[in-house]
């Protein structure tokens, strides 16, 4: 771990000898500890992306995105964009065939092409095609002005680290309270940037 927090309530005195945290939680759902981690790990997605000259004028974009994580777990709120040649005149999506609770557009303001999945189960592929048609003849840097890919995603009861709590113990019962005993792995995404 290169940087991790804890929260205030944590006493650390024994976390070097043994590992262990002891503290005495605050009512409600709170976090004991948050980390980053830049040690070599396998990414939870993996994107694809191509750009295919279809005509003078047009250019179809394919961005594939597999998903490298257990069938078991599913990512939800996901969201994929990617930046499209400030000439775009128009873009037109087709989804693959598997695209349930999947959306996709091109807002024209932003010239972004933005793709929506509901969730993603691990272990499957998914793809979208984007043609775009430009006013004049494709320029050579025009792969230039694409891109580049980015994603926002979680990924509930999945950890990238597989850092793990072994053991919780609730000692000093008290007989009017009544904690619940459990721990919620979380990946998120905070920049996930896949260039062209």
């Amino acid at each position: 771990l290169d940087d991790c927090n804890f929260h205030s309530k944590v006493r650390m005195d024994s976390f070097d000898i043994d590992r262990s945290l002891t503290l005495t939680p605050p009512e409600g759902e709170f976090a004991v500890m948050n980390y980053r981690s830049t040690t070599e790990f396998k990414p939870p997605f993996r994107v694809f992306t191509t750009v295919d000259e279809v005509g003078p004028y047009i250019c179809d974009v394919v961005i594939k995105v597999r998903a490298d994580f257990p069938a078991a777990n599913n990512a939800a709120q996901v969201t994929v964009q990617m930046p499209l040649p400030k000439t775009t005149v128009k873009a037109t999506c087709q989804l693959g065939p598997s695209a349930t609770g999947q959306t996709a557009e091109y807002k024209e303001s932003s010239k972004k092409l933005t793709w929506t999945f509901r969730k993603i189960s691990g272990g499957t592929e998914q793809y979208l095609r984007c043609r775009v048609t430009m006013p004049e003849e494709r320029m050579p840097n025009v792969k230039r002005e694409m891109g580049p890919v980015t994603m926002n995603f979680t990924i509930p009861m999945f950890n990238v680290s597989r850092l793990q709590v072994r053991y919780l113990q609730i000692l000093n019962r008290d007989k009017n309270y009544n904690p619940y005993r459990w721990v919620r792995y979380v990946t998120q995404s905070s920049s996930y940037v896949c260039r062209i």
